[in-house]
């Protein structure tokens, strides 16, 4: 029996050793890509500030213009709810902390009379919304490992043409905010309009000055508009790309950890079931020596 067990025992053992390779193995992979996210996050960071620039110097242009693509909506009657997770698992709570937002979010609205409209990125999300019973309006997968603007002006052009024909009052992005290597936050964010943006001093320019635009600033927003938007889509991704591989690389780490204590409990557990076996067969020698003695005295 103690010999059975034992068996059973080192084949678990060879089991655990074969899945801590590959959850080793996913660990280093995800450390080498969260190096690679963070580079492309660093890059794009001027283009973002660029565009908020831009969009700022608009507004103080024209007001009255802007206020068709800014601020927040009084009423909500029709909004856009787009939920930005990955295409695959096994990385801790990425994906169900974002989706388990946006599902709050969505309720809320309902909640409050609202007609929502969901875009998911991410098979992760697609999956979860149709489990759930939530319908979709647009789905898009494939891409959030290693996304693109291209893939962002997608995603952009999508939710940002109900608002733009007039069958949403906003859209909101759910997604994970990327803050440092050891702080990741889910955050819900107005897409359009367009936040109210407050001007920042900058150090390194004059205090005083203005800018001219051509064409006029209503003609101007309505181009800068899509691109704005496709920014904010393009950042939202690189920091869920960044974010996903770092949860990643922490439930890898953790399973390797994890792997190592089962080895250990379960070599514990056969050197135990060992010395039983042994503890058996010399007890079954003593007392087979036993009964010759006494049959030798008795002869």
């Amino acid at each position: 029996m103690a010999g059975g067990q034992e068996r059973v025992l080192r084949r678990r053992i060879r089991s655990v050793q074969s899945t801590k390779k590959i959850t080793k193995a996913m660990e280093l992979i995800a450390a080498s890509q969260i190096v690679r996210s963070l580079n492309r996050m660093t890059a794009n960071r001027p283009y973002r500030a660029g565009m908020a620039r831009i969009v700022v110097e608009a507004v103080k242009g024209d007001p009255a213009a802007a206020a068709k693509l800014l601020g927040t909506p009084e009423e909500l009657r029709n909004v856009v709810v787009l939920a930005i997770v990955g295409d695959r698992g096994l990385s801790g709570s990425y994906n169900s902390s974002v989706l388990r937002a946006a599902e709050r979010e969505i309720t809320r609205l309902r909640d409050g009379g609202a007609v929502v409209q969901v875009a998911a990125v991410g098979k992760k999300a697609i999956s979860y919304f149709r489990f759930r019973g939530i319908d979709l309006d647009y789905g898009f997968a494939g891409f959030t490992d290693k996304p693109t603007y291209a893939d962002a002006r997608d995603v952009a052009d999508a939710v940002g043409a109900r608002f733009a024909l007039g069958e949403a009052d906003q859209v909101l992005l759910v997604s994970m905010r990327f803050r440092s290597a050891s702080s990741q936050s889910v955050e819900t964010l107005q897409l359009l309009p367009l936040p109210a943006i407050e001007e920042e001093p900058a150090a390194d320019l004059p205090a005083e000055g203005y800018t001219e635009f051509e064409p006029d600033v209503e003609e101007l927003l309505v181009e800068l508009a899509p691109s704005a938007l496709a920014s904010e889509v393009f950042t939202a991704l690189l920091e869920g790309a960044a974010s996903f591989y770092t949860s990643q690389q922490r439930a890898m780490a953790a399973a390797s950890e994890n792997a190592d204590e089962l080895v250990r409990t379960l070599s514990r557990m056969v050197n135990r079931a060992r010395q039983d076996s042994i503890t058996t067969e010399i007890m079954e020698i003593v007392g087979g020596a036993e009964a010759l003695r006494q049959e030798k005295e008795h002869a």
